[in-house]
């Protein structure tokens, strides 16, 4: 659930209403999706952001706390660049470089100095020069222009990366980091990847999704070892992703439903190859499953499938890639916690896994173990 500030692109098409052909729209189009633990997100390209799913904390910004089957617009939010969906709370960056964030906040995780919750947007105070935010569990991070990452929220594993498990309310720089060019977000640990292709984690480590051969908790970012060319990192729940530039995935961490695609079960404290697996151009890490975009624009995925999440038309976990069914032409994806999301080049979003509460915006609370298109609005 993180994105890059400059991944911002026009995708331009006719004005037409898309009503069960995906989520494009009369004026503008989708250009970003972040999935949340229970609900998702989408980024339109005139700056305003879109909403559905579980509302009990006020995640879809809205201004209520209902559940919605189908997308609506996040109240008071305009130029918006990036989107972020965490598991209670959600985060948007605009173009000024300033962070607003809404949804559940006991733990800290909007950054604006309490423990209210906010069902409409509120910015995160004393931060700007953002260029890149992140989130999947109950903390938030983001990244500086100037290289440093600052983090806030849940922090009792160390996911904060401040050298301390207090939370806190208010951003916090992160230690040992510098010149960082990419940052990435999972449940309880944090990835961060620098200018000189070195990657760092911290966080909790139960599982060995810190990633430094041991399974001791990091309450300052380690440097992994065994890299390079690395150009993309991400983090499901309790295990990480990355990518490289040869097209090759590694993962590690926790994989007691195959997320790591190596086909066991068997948690590792190492990255490891996916076998198998070339030409991927994008990766994305769910609550206990991975999806992966091919250069042909085909979609694989593995891991938990209790929902259907991994779109191949069954409810049976896999250790290996398989291929999601019936969708091409994709060019960008997402992982919630049991449910995922892609973005085809005809702006249309699709959805699939579970749906309890509308997470998949096909107007049901249907699961879907094959994708479907999102309901525009």
């Amino acid at each position: 659930m993180h994105t890059r500030f400059t991944i911002l692109y026009g995708l331009a098409i006719s004005f037409t209403l898309y009503l069960l052909s995906g989520m494009a729209a009369s004026a503008s189009t989708i250009v970003q999706i972040s999935c949340g633990g229970f609900h998702s997100l989408a980024l339109k390209s005139d700056g305003t952001v879109w909403a559905w799913g579980l509302n009990i904390h006020g995640q879809l910004g809205d201004g209520t706390n209902t559940d919605r089957k189908t997308p609506v617009q996040v109240r008071d939010l305009n130029d918006v660049v990036a989107i972020a969906g965490g598991v209670w709370h959600s985060m948007a960056l605009k173009t000024d470089g300033t962070v607003w964030t809404w949804g559940g906040n006991w733990a800290g995780q909007l950054g604006d100095g309490t423990t209210k919750s906010r069902n409409t947007p509120v910015q995160v105070n004393d931060l700007c020069g953002i260029t890149e935010i992140a989130t999947k569990g109950q903390h938030s991070i983001v990244l500086k222009s100037d290289g440093t990452v600052w983090a806030w929220g849940r922090n009792a594993y160390g996911q904060l990366g401040d050298g301390t498990t207090t939370d806190r309310h208010r951003p916090v720089q992160a230690k040992a980091l510098a010149n960082i060019i990419s940052i990435a977000g999972g449940g309880y640990h944090g990835l961060a990847r620098k200018a000189d292709g070195t990657i760092w984690a911290w966080g909790l480590n139960k599982y060995g999704q810190v990633g430094d051969g041991s399974t001791t908790d990091r309450a300052i970012p380690v440097q992994l070892g065994g890299f390079d060319g690395v150009i993309s990192v991400n983090c499901g729940g309790d295990h990480s992703v990355v990518l490289k530039n040869n097209g090759i995935v590694m993962t590690w961490g926790f994989n007691q439903c195959g997320q790591l695609g190596d086909g066991t079960t068997v948690s590792r404290s190492t990255p490891y190859p996916v076998e198998g697996l070339k030409n991927v151009v994008a990766i994305a890490g769910g609550g206990d499953h991975t999806l992966v975009l091919k250069s042909d624009g085909t979609v694989w995925a593995w891991g938990n499938n209790n929902s259907g999440q991994l779109g191949d038309e069954t409810i049976m976990d896999r250790g290996v890639p398989t291929l999601v069914r019936k969708l091409e032409h994709v060019i960008s994806l997402s992982c919630g916690g049991q449910h995922s999301l892609a973005l085809k080049s005809d702006g249309t979003v699709w959805g699939w896994g579970l749906n309890k509460n509308g997470q998949l915006g096909d107007g049901s609370t249907l699961n879907r173990n094959a994708p479907v298109p999102v309901i525009s609005h």
